[in-house]
């Protein structure tokens, strides 16, 4: 059951103007409150402030949670005024670090220049306020830096994304586990498509009122055409009866929602779909008109996609549809391109072309323009020919054009999926 330990929080203050004007998209606060939940610590807060000494002192003035986080505005540039401003915080000084220099003379000589060749600028990241903690940055020349007052834990980190995340799981995270020993949470996460949030949520709703009795949260987590479902507990002294407590609680929500699940935690469908061509020994081959190649560019995203994957043709004009995939010139005029039997016709064109076991085929109105009252924009169809035949399906999707365009490319993984034979 949900366990007593003292919850452990923390904030997230990114400095940067270069996000407050939208520049540059803050994914820093996104990663780290995911890293620090998996880590049984709760995110309270993340503000974002530009590079402004005063307003960064009432934002580490104001902090309420156990740690607090910081990026950004350490580089060796005039604008960079996070560390002077930390020494004002701590009533500190910046002072040479041998270590730090000799990693960031380190760091220049494996890219090639010798040690007399490195600038001031790059040497100056050596300075760090007197009394800190340095963090080695084994990608950059910035180091982070710990600090401890009155019980809180303060870590500034480079805002470069990959450089803060070493950090992070080189030195931060483990030291920060050691010190507060946080409660071990256990997360499972169960990836759906094919049926919207609030459908989902009403059709769990029973399952859901539930969990509670058995200590564990739900969250939805929704994206343009896909929904994960994050079930979390507190494993409290026994890890092994928290593990087993969710599995039995998804072992339970594949049978509520076997069609709409398509994998677990970080899979994606076209990746499951690849997995299972392979597994089958079978091939795909793809003809897209409104989807313009982005569902080949999905497909082929996965490593050793070329085991299955043979080829497409992207259809966009109504003659390519004629020449390439055989579509009767009488069956556009009838039907128009975005219809049914024009995206069946396209699937059998290709998977005849190709001599692929499925294909699939994509016909629509993507936007913003070329919507009618009957096919409004967002009207999309979907067709997939396998060794049984061809079937097809019409959607309507809302959103801007590329959301469209990417919904459309997930339903029709999704199709496919469904599709091809089970294990």
């Amino acid at each position: 059951m949900m366990g007593a330990a003292r919850e452990v929080t923390a904030e997230c203050l990114c400095i940067g103007d270069e996000l407050l004007i939208g520049q540059t998209i803050n994914t820093n606060a996104a990663w780290m409150g995911q890293e620090l939940g998996l880590s049984g610590i709760r995110t309270i807060l993340t503000r974002v402030v530009g590079d402004d000494k005063e307003v960064i002192l009432e934002a580490l003035r104001t902090a309420r949670a156990d740690i607090v986080l910081i990026t950004g505005g350490i580089g060796p540039t005039k604008d960079d005024i996070t560390k002077r401003t930390l020494c004002a915080f701590f009533g500190t000084r910046l002072v040479r670090d041998a270590a730090a220099e000799a990693r960031v003379v380190s760091l220049f000589t494996r890219m090639g220049r010798r040690a007399d060749e490195v600038k001031e600028a790059d040497l100056a990241q050596a300075f760090l306020p007197e009394g800190c903690l340095a963090l080695p940055n084994e990608l950059g020349t910035a180091s982070g830096m710990w600090f401890e007052r009155d019980g809180r834990v303060y870590v500034s980190m480079p805002g470069v994304p990959y450089e803060m995340q070493g950090i992070m799981r080189g030195s931060v995270l483990p030291k920060l586990r050691e010190m507060f020993k946080p409660p071990t949470i256990v997360h499972k996460t169960i990836n759906t498509a094919g049926m919207g949030e609030t459908q989902l949520a009403e059709h769990l709703e029973a399952w859901e009122n539930g969990l509670a009795r058995e200590g564990i949260r739900l969250a939805y987590l929704p994206s343009p055409a896909l929904v994960k479902l994050r079930l979390s507990t507190y494993a409290g002294a026994d890890r092994a009866e928290a593990v087993e407590r969710v599995e039995r609680q998804v072992k339970f929500l594949h049978g509520l929602i076997p069609e709409l699940i398509y994998g677990e935690g970080e899979q994606v469908l076209e990746e499951v779909i690849g997995t299972r061509l392979r597994e089958l020994g079978q091939t795909l081959a793809l003809a897209e008109s409104c989807t313009g190649g982005y569902l080949s560019h999905l497909i082929t995203s996965v490593p050793g996609s070329s085991a299955y994957y043979i080829g497409g043709v992207v259809s966009y004009a109504n003659a390519v549809k004629m020449e390439e995939l055989g579509i009767p010139s009488d069956m556009l005029e009838l039907n128009g391109a975005v219809s049914g039997p024009v995206a069946e016709r396209m699937a059998e064109g290709v998977r005849k072309a190709l001599r692929s076991d499925w294909a699939v085929a994509t016909t629509g109105v993507a936007g913003p323009d070329g919507g009618t009252a009957e096919k409004p924009v967002g009207t999309v169809w979907i067709a997939v020919a396998g060794p049984n035949g061809v079937t097809s399906s019409k959607g309507v999707f809302l959103g801007t054009r590329d959301l469209v365009i990417r919904r459309s490319a997930i339903a029709a993984m999704n199709m496919l999926r469904k599709q091809l034979p089970k294990p």
